[in-house]
């Protein structure tokens, strides 16, 4: 879908709303009065909508940072839940997808329940799909695989450690909160969409 591009109703007082927010003292409530008081029609919430996109009174987010795979390097598993039509039924179903990070290349499936049987069935079918595993696989902290810890201390269950043996490559989780680390595989799955355009199949 193209993007839908809105004119927005400050954008014509964007240098007036600067000013009023310094005198203000970064008071957006007393910013809004003032705009109001001189004949804008403008709400609160479009307001601080502006404000935040613009970057007044909000520093400039600082970047999360970048980062480089070689090829054969590592490759990140995900599950997230999403409602999908199924014999003309929404229903509740698990998604499970595998990307390799150097090539973005990308294998999706769904079920109802995500166990570690399926866990293991999911990366068997992914492994066969892309011919070949990667050194490392990064997750989540996903109880499907961790016996035990997190991030860097994370000990995975003795049957996931024994199934990475026998595809040679070995799970490592991501510290909690770094959702970053393993943007590679959740940025095409979101809980609204699944991005079909990439390499994979469902």
């Amino acid at each position: 879908m193209p993007r839908l591009e809105r004119a927005e109703k400050a954008a014509p007082y964007r240098d007036q709303i600067g000013e009023l927010f310094q005198q203000c003292r970064g008071n957006l409530v007393r910013v809004h009065e003032e705009l109001v008081a001189q004949g804008v029609a403008i709400s609160y919430p479009a307001l601080t909508a502006f404000c935040r996109r613009h970057g007044i009174g909000h520093p400039p987010s600082p970047p999360v940072g970048h980062y480089e795979f070689c090829m054969g390097q590592e490759m990140q598993h995900d599950t997230s839940p999403h409602r999908a039509p199924i014999g003309g039924v929404e229903q509740r179903v698990q998604t499970a997808s595998l990307v390799l990070c150097y090539s973005r290349m990308l294998f999706v499936q769904m079920s109802p329940v995500f166990t570690r049987f399926t866990c293991k069935v999911f990366l068997t079918d992914a492994l066969q799909y892309v011919t070949g595993a990667c050194a490392t696989c990064m997750i989540d902290n996903t109880h499907v695989v961790v016996a035990s810890g997190t991030g860097a201390q994370m000990v995975p269950a003795p049957e996931m450690a024994a199934f990475a043996e026998r595809f040679r490559f070995a799970f490592r989780a991501h510290e909690k909160g770094d959702a970053n680390r393993s943007a590679r595989v959740e940025r095409p799955i979101s809980a609204k969409r699944i991005d079909m355009r990439s390499e994979g199949r469902q």
